[in-house]
């Protein structure tokens, strides 16, 4: 398996708080705005951003995303435009957070991290910032996101969305971040369930590989989505200028939806984990079922060694008669053989008798009633006719 891609700091230590420094690797940034009202809504991307003043004045509510981080400067322009602080925009170039709240003078900072499957788990941070009437979503770049349903939202007003203020709209990308963790953790419960049926059939090597991945994948959600319940919970317990009460109240089921993602993980990390220790407990069950078949093989072998060595010695029966008679016997090569097979026969037949020539899982066999007791049993038969 390939090892986990590790977040680096790109701020050198002891730079100045709000230094930005970009990685040289992220892609440049591509910006799109979607403004609306409730009588309509405008969407396209745009090169200078000089360009998003003009939806600010026209229409109630501008979304701003932002793919792509590979751009300080047009970073740094967007953020003076709008007056998003410093720290908060280290931040979002700094894509190594936890997910958090933050409220400045005039803006909601928050950020989080999407999760996908494909094949493998990816994690994304966003960076949202919240205005009056604005909301601004920094990604890092990779393809796809889950504000699909979102877009589709405001460009059919479907919906409050269109009718509701700028809290509305970040309520509804955060909804989607978090329902974004319920198809990963479906593909990871089906993946368990897949591995559970291996593991009682046939592991093989590969098998504590994908085990060990995917508790690797669960504590990486788990790291993702466990500060997000602390941001959730601040953004419906603080009260905002920026959040007025109904979108609270949307807030709070989201804050749910976290508590559940959390369950989730927690019980797959649990499944986990006592399929690797199934997954050990079948080897070594595996491993002891070969050493006592071999252990049985050894034992049989042991005795007929023992007879074996013994008419393998070199007697002189014309010496004395107590040098091994049976070297001069006409049926002695025979009746060696007989007793080594006799012998055998008899270990086994103990061995059967004493249950251990059974597989570990196979039940005993249940002795049938003795003739005795057949003979009593037709005897009350005969005598109740």
């Amino acid at each position: 398996m390939s090892r986990r891609k590790r977040q680096k700091r790109r701020t050198p230590p002891g730079s100045p708080p709000g230094t930005l420094v970009a990685d040289p690797t992220a892609p440049k940034p591509v910006i799109t705005v979607i403004a609306y009202g409730s009588d309509g809504c405008s969407e396209q991307a745009i090169r200078d951003v000089a360009d998003v003043q003009a939806y600010l004045a026209r229409w109630p509510v501008t979304w701003i995303n932002v793919d792509g981080l590979g751009d300080v400067q047009t970073i740094a322009r967007l953020a003076d435009i709008l007056g998003l602080h410093r720290l908060a925009v280290e931040d979002t170039i700094n894509t190594h957070q936890r997910a958090k709240v933050e409220h400045y003078p005039n803006h909601l900072f928050m950020v989080a991290h999407m999760a996908t499957y494909n094949d493998h788990l990816d994690t994304e941070q966003l960076s949202l910032y919240l205005g009056r009437n604005f909301v601004v979503t920094f990604q890092g770049g990779q393809p796809g996101d889950p504000f699909d349903p979102v877009r589709e939202r405001i460009r059919r007003a479907v919906g409050h969305v269109r009718q509701s203020g700028a809290d509305h709209l970040a309520y509804c990308l955060i909804d989607a971040v978090i329902d974004g963790y319920f198809p990963v953790l479906e593909t990871t419960g089906e993946r368990l369930e897949v591995l559970e049926d291996e593991i009682l059939g046939c592991p093989t090597s590969g098998t504590s590989a994908r085990v060990h991945e995917i508790k690797r994948n669960l504590m990486t959600l788990r790291r993702a989505i466990w500060p997000l319940r602390e941001a959730m919970n601040s953004l419906v317990r603080d009260p905002s200028p920026l959040v007025n009460d109904e979108t609270r109240l949307y807030l709070r089921d989201c804050y749910d939806h976290t508590v559940r993602v959390i369950d989730f993980i927690e019980t797959y990390r649990e499944l986990g984990s006592d399929l690797m220790d199934l997954y050990l407990s079948s080897v070594s069950q595996r491993m002891t079922e070969v050493m006592k078949v071999l252990t049985i093989i050894a034992t049989i072998f042991i005795p007929l060694t023992f007879i074996s060595s013994i008419y393998g010695m070199n007697f002189q029966t014309d010496r004395s008669p107590w040098n091994m008679p049976e070297l001069t016997w006409y049926f002695g090569y025979p009746f060696a053989l007989g007793l080594m097979a006799m012998i055998a026969l008899a270990m086994l037949y103990y061995f059967g008798r004493k249950g251990w020539l059974r597989s570990p899982g196979e039940p005993p066999r249940s002795p049938g009633p003795p003739d005795q007791d057949r003979n009593v049993s037709d005897r009350i038969d005969n005598q109740g006719e």
